[in-house]
């Protein structure tokens, strides 16, 4: 079993609710087990202005599958919860993005490991800094705490929002 984490955003049709659902959904894949949640942080849109904010969080998964198999279920997650990608970086109900799994580096077409945009974008750094805390050391030697200083804008905003339902994803049995 290896440890992933996902970045999950939403800002339309109730992205609060969106991100709920996509963590129900990741925590009933075979062989996967949903360990943490991150916070929920609002942020301003990364690509055009003229849509809403987005709620960001993070999750953490233990898992048996290899990489694109996780990540062609996490396509699916997105389409099954009607996902259309209407504009590059635009509106979307849901976008899961694979950052980490376990210390592997890949570069294919498909999929890069980890995320290309993963050191640069803070509403990514931020929660993933919840769930691993400062000290820890990205795969490219740095701690997260020195990456998200970095590139922090400032323009995060804390939200109460509980992903969980109420379930204990602590930790594993």
């Amino acid at each position: 079993m290896i440890n992933a984490f996902v970045a999950l955003g939403s800002n339309i049709e109730e992205p609060a609710r969106q991100l709920a659902t996509a963590c129900q959904m990741m925590a009933a894949l075979d062989q996967t087990r949903l360990l943490a949640v991150s916070p929920v942080y609002e942020s301003p849109p990364m690509g055009p202005a003229d849509q809403p904010q987005f709620l960001n969080a993070c999750a953490q998964l233990q898992t048996g599958l290899q990489p694109m198999e996780l990540l062609d279920h996490l396509l699916g997650i997105e389409t099954r919860m009607g996902r259309v990608r209407r504009r590059h970086w635009g509106e979307r109900c849901i976008d899961l993005d694979l950052l980490l799994f376990g210390n592997r580096e890949i570069n294919q077409e498909r999929l890069t490991l980890p995320h290309p945009g993963l050191y640069l974008r803070d509403f990514v750094l931020q929660p993933l800094q919840d769930l691993l805390g400062r000290e820890y050391v990205m795969p490219n030697g740095e701690y997260i705490g020195t990456l998200l200083a970095v590139c922090t804008t400032g323009h995060l905003i804390k939200r109460n929002i509980q992903l969980s339902g109420g379930e204990d994803y602590g930790n594993p049995p």
